[in-house]
C-alpha cells in the first residue's frame, strides 16, 4: 500500500513540475511574435539568431515580390519592381503576428532539418519512410508520397534561397497576405486589384501544398502513424506532421517544441504520441543531444500528457 501511495505522490510531483515548466515555455512562446516583429523592423539582433531573422526577412520579401510581379503582369507594366515598394509590402506583412509566427516556424524547421542532416545524416527529402510509401501497392498512397517528396525537395531548395512560395501558405495566411497587399493599394484601380486577386486565388490549392500533402500523408497512415514519429526513419518534415497529429497540437507548435527552451513540450508531445520511455529518450536525444529529458515525462500516462499539452494557452490556441 505504501509503495502505491509513494508512486502516486511521485507522479503528482512530476506532473506539477512538468506543468510549471510547460507554463514557462508558454511564456517564451507568447513573446516570440512581438519580438520577431520588432527585429524584422530594425537592423539590430537580439535573442533570435541572425540566421533565423535573415531567413524570415527573405521569406517576407519573397512573398511581397510574388504578389507585386503578378500585379505587374496583370497591369501589363514593367516587371521591374521598385525596391521601396517591396520593402513597404514586406513591412506590412511583418506586422501580421500570425504570418510572422508561421515564417518563424518554417525557418526553424529548415534550420533544424539542416542540423539533423549534418549531425545524424537524416536526409531532408528522400527518407526511408517516404521510399516505402512511394513503393506502396496502394496507387493513391504512392502518388501522394511522391507528391510530398517533390514538394519537400522544392521547399529545401527554396529555403536555401530564403524564399517561400505564396502557394505554400496555409489558407488563412494566404488570405491574410493578400489582404495586406489589397489594403496597401487602397481604393486605387479597384478593378485591377480584383483581377490580381482573382489570378492569385486561381493558382492556390491548399491541398496540393507541401504542408497539405504532409498532413494528408500522415492522416492516411492510420495505425502506421507511429512510423512517422521515428525521426531517423521519417525525416523531420514527416516527423513534425506525425508528432502534431499524434499529440493533437498544431504542426507549428510541434516544430517549435524542438527548440531547446521547449524541451518539456517536446517530451510531453512524445509521450502524448504514445511512445514508450525508451522510444521517447531516443527521439528526444536526436533533437536535443545536450539536454536531459525533463524528469517525470516518461512516467506519466499518455492521457495525462495529452491533457497537460491541451491545457496550456498555446495548446488551447491550437
Amino acid at each position: 500500500m505504501s509503495n502505491t501511495v509513494t508512486h502516486a505522490d511521485e507522479t503528482q510531483a512530476a506532473v506539477a513540475d512538468l506543468r510549471h515548466e510547460l507554463a514557462r515555455g508558454d511564456v517564451a512562446l507568447a513573446g516570440v511574435a512581438p519580438v520577431l516583429s520588432h527585429l524584422l523592423s530594425t537592423s539590430g539582433q537580439a535573442l533570435v539568431s541572425e540566421d533565423l531573422v535573415a531567413r524570415m526577412r527573405g521569406m517576407l520579401a519573397n512573398l511581397a515580390i510574388q504578389i507585386l510581379r503578378t500585379e505587374a503582369e496583370v497591369s501589363g507594366g514593367s516587371r521591374q519592381i521598385e525596391p521601396s515598394v517591396t520593402d513597404e509590402l514586406a513591412g506590412k506583412l511583418a506586422g501580421s503576428s500570425t504570418l510572422v509566427s508561421h515564417c518563424y516556424a518554417i525557418a526553424m524547421e529548415s534550420q533544424l532539418a539542416e542540423q539533423l542532416e549534418q549531425t545524424h545524416g537524416i536526409d531532408q527529402v528522400l527518407t526511408p519512410l517516404l521510399q516505402e510509401l512511394i513503393a506502396s501497392p496502394d496507387e493513391n498512397m504512392a502518388e501522394l508520397a511522391m507528391g510530398a517528396m517533390t514538394a519537400q525537395a522544392r521547399f529545401v531548395q527554396a529555403q536555401r534561397r530564403m524564399n517561400l512560395a505564396l502557394a505554400e501558405l496555409p489558407a488563412e495566411l494566404f488570405h491574410v497576405t493578400l489582404a495586406q497587399w489589397s489594403a496597401m493599394r487602397g481604393d486605387a484601380d479597384s478593378m485591377q486589384r480584383e483581377c490580381v486577386l482573382q489570378v492569385l486565388r486561381g493558382g492556390y490549392d491548399e491541398s496540393s501544398s507541401r504542408l497539405g500533402m504532409l498532413t494528408r500523408l500522415v492522416g492516411s497512415l492510420g495505425h502506421g502513424l507511429r512510423a512517422a514519429i521515428d525521426l531517423e526513419h521519417a525525416g523531420f518534415a514527416l516527423f513534425a506532421s506525425g508528432l502534431a497529429r499524434a499529440s493533437k497540437q498544431p504542426r507549428e507548435l510541434a516544430v517549435l517544441s524542438c527548440h531547446e527552451r521547449q524541451a518539456t513540450r517536446l517530451a510531453l508531445a512524445l509521450r502524448a504520441a504514445g511512445l514508450k520511455p525508451e522510444e521517447m529518450r531516443k527521439q528526444f536525444l536526436l533533437i536535443q543531444s545536450d539536454l536531459a529529458m525533463p524528469r517525470g515525462a516518461d512516467v506519466i500516462s499518455q492521457e495525462r500528457a495529452l491533457s497537460l499539452i491541451a491545457g496550456t494557452p498555446a495548446g488551447r490556441a491550437g
